[in-house]
């Protein structure tokens, strides 16, 4: 299995850019090649152009500081022609994006990609890599499609969802999850933002984040689904409700949720199912993979986001609260880290498993 990649980071100057950036600067088999941002960043050293924009907690790394970054559109060609894939992570209207990709793939160029224009593409890949890593085995229809024979666009789900599926998935196959409500307390770092820069949400709470209700709700469903005919055919259930609010907190999105189920289990079947989950990555000890997927902690007042977000290098979900509800079968609270596992972290750990598999070769 090849384990040594060059690849660029497209969109790097935005807080999910820098969140990659520093994952991949000591990473085992990815190696940053290339840097590309907006056509107002190129020519610059990253350092210069990222300026007082940096938002990561340890400063930027010295072997992409004194990179040129490259125009994201303009050098598409150049870019493409000196890595084997790229991460994408960039701020554009999703028709450009769509676009954008597409190009990358048409190049042979894999795209892995942390935007939602690709999402509801029916032969891209959406892949929470512990829950369905088999959605992978339509790639090859999507190049049939694109006319390619390495490039693809693999995307990562919305990172709202990414505690609450996880906890919900392992319980689906023994006792049918039939409905789900799930309330989401969202940090700003999902909206790009810091205390710094977006001093209105202190001593504050938001009840809207534009389009995350509709991605939460939807998107599960193309998780959960099966693959026919070449495409991703979403799932017709769980029923899943939510409403997303944003909270003072700089990382971490924490979700409250109830559900039933078709056939009610035991707490303490529940609580096993948790405990015993792990998926692909781990089977395969992938770098990023945390040893332990589901963390659940008997403390009343736990998880909590600025103790447990970190959790495994961010990577893993913390669940706790679980309990009888008078309306719902169960209740539960569940957390993970937005940028991290919700984000550069989870696109990271697929490409990892699209590499052990083959599709980056």
């Amino acid at each position: 299995m090849k384990q040594d990649f060059n690849v660029a980071v497209v969109g790097a100057t935005g807080m999910v850019g820098q969140r990659f950036l520093t994952l991949l600067a000591h990473h085992p088999w990815f190696h940053i090649k290339a840097l590309a941002a907006s056509a107002r960043s190129a020519g610059k050293r990253y350092e210069d152009a990222v300026g007082a924009r940096w938002a990561m907690t340890t400063p930027i790394p010295d072997a992409v500081r004194d990179l040129v970054v490259l125009d994201a559109v303009a050098d598409a060609e150049a870019i493409a022609a000196q890595v084997d894939f790229i991460f994408c992570a960039v701020d554009m209207k999703k028709d450009e994006i769509r676009a954008l990709e597409e190009r990358y793939a048409k190049l042979e160029c894999p795209v892995i990609s942390n935007n939602s224009a690709h999402r509801g593409t029916p032969d891209v890949p959406m892949i929470v890599p512990e829950i369905n890593a088999a959605h992978a085995e339509v790639i090859p229809f999507q190049r049939k499609r694109l006319g390619t024979k390495r490039g693809f666009i693999a995307v990562k789900s919305n990172c709202s969802l990414q505690s609450y599926v996880p906890a919900l998935h392992p319980l689906m196959a023994d006792f049918g999850v039939k409905c789900a409500l799930a309330c989401t307390y969202q940090a700003i770092s999902g909206a790009g933002k810091t205390f710094e820069t977006w001093p209105e949400i202190v001593d504050n709470v938001i009840p809207y984040i534009g389009g995350e209700e509709e991605k939460s709700e939807q998107e599960p469903l193309k998780i959960w689904g099966s693959i026919q005919a070449g495409q991703i055919v979403p799932a017709s259930s769980p029923a899943i409700t939510t409403q997303c609010l944003r909270v003072p907190v700089s990382d971490g999105h924490m979700a409250a949720v109830f559900v039933s189920f078709e056939k009610k289990p035991t707490r303490e079947e529940i609580l096993e199912r948790w405990a015993s989950f792990s998926g692909e990555p781990q089977r395969l000890g992938l770098p990023s993979a945390p040893k332990q997927f589901l963390h659940y902690f008997e403390e009343n007042d736990r998880p909590q986001t600025r103790l447990d977000r970190n959790l495994e290098n961010g990577m893993a979900v913390s669940i706790g609260r679980l309990r009888e509800d008078s309306q719902y079968d169960y209740k539960f609270v569940c957390l993970s880290h937005n940028t991290l596992r919700g984000a550069a972290g989870g696109a990271v750990l697929m490409a990892e498993l699209l590499a052990a598999k083959g599709y980056l070769d």
